[in-house]
């Protein structure tokens, strides 16, 4: 053999020597999972369900990282940036991966070139919720109100971009009404004003609004899918409120910065599928308003694409605006 193929062998050889031990022995140190919104809210809930069940399945510690701000894209923004070894992991959603892209021309990562999507975790419906001072009990009775009360109600959201105030928009342009958006930073602080009555609607994760809503402390009008909620099935959806196309709503996935090793990705894939299928989690995650989903990292690749294409579809034809 010539000595340069000698050469060129022994360097490759070499080189899967090193990189082998590097991801055969993955984890050896707790892993950050950046969630891009504060404590309290539907994809912290979720983060912290599937951490608990992660960190037996790894063996190691997964911590969450709250990284709030901008709609979600300054916690996307440090996922994307972080070192691609599998110890910073994002919980990406519609907002940060479909929403922003689209009416962000000048955000600082981009959706599908700087991450690698591990696991679709869960979807949810959003629920839509009135203070209890409202002379209101369904959305049909919301909409006859908003016509003879132009802006004058308040909506709030969790922040600019969010799936709460793209499916607010949604109903502004399909029943021709008109409300004043009030965005926050995090669910939580939104919630505290919807409770008090500063703002009067909000479009919400139902994972992080349940409990509120079972005890009765706001109203609920409607369910943004197109059937009814397993966990709340009394609730009726906005199709039977008049909407036939109308459909919206969260998701939850877990993405690794671009270039993570693809023997990672799979191992946290295959940790993340064991956890979707446990009994404690799915309980969990469905008490809440999540259907659990897991699948294979290319198909929530597909997933990701799919919800960006609709969302572009949407606006183009609605001529929406998040920026306000």
């Amino acid at each position: 053999m010539r000595p340069y193929l000698v050469q060129l062998c022994f360097f490759l050889s070499l080189l899967c020597c090193i990189k082998a031990p590097y991801c055969a022995d993955y984890p050896n140190k707790p892993i950050k999972l950046v969630v891009p919104f504060s404590p309290g809210g539907g994809n912290d809930s979720v983060a912290r369900v599937v951490a608990a069940k992660l960190t037996e399945k790894l063996g190691q510690q997964v911590f969450i990282d709250n990284k709030p701000g901008a709609g979600g894209t300054l916690g996307a923004d440090f996922s994307a940036k972080s070192p691609a070894d599998g110890y910073t992991i994002f919980l990406g959603g519609i907002g940060s991966l479909a929403i922003n892209p689209v009416f962000n021309k000048s955000l600082p990562y981009h959706p599908t070139k700087d991450f690698e999507p591990i696991i679709l975790l869960a979807e949810a419906p959003l629920i839509v919720v009135a203070t209890p001072k409202l002379p209101v009990n369904s959305i049909q009775q919301l909409t006859e109100y908003m016509k003879t009360h132009p802006t004058q109600i308040n909506y709030a959201s969790n922040g600019n971009g969010s799936s709460a105030q793209l499916a607010a928009m949604m109903y502004e342009s399909m029943a021709n009404v008109k409300m004043v958006h009030v965005p926050y930073k995090g669910l939580a602080p939104a919630l505290s004003d919807l409770l008090s009555g500063q703002v009067q609607i909000m479009f919400s994760s139902m994972v992080a609004i349940a409990p509120i809503v079972t005890s009765n402390r706001l109203k609920a009008l409607a369910v943004t899918s197109k059937k009814r909620s397993s966990a709340f099935p009394q609730i009726p959806t906005m199709v039977e409120a008049g909407f036939p196309e109308y459909s919206t709503g969260s998701w939850y996935g877990l993405l690794a910065p671009a270039g993570t090793p693809l023997d990672i990705i799979l191992k946290i894939n295959r940790a993340a599928n064991s956890c979707l299928q446990d009994p404690s989690v799915k309980e969990q995650l469905l008490k809440e308003g999540a259907e659990p989903i897991g699948g294979t990292s290319q198909q929530f690749k597909k997933y990701i694409q799919s919800e960006l294409d609709k969302t572009l579809y949407l606006f183009n034809q609605q001529k929406l605006d998040v920026s306000n």
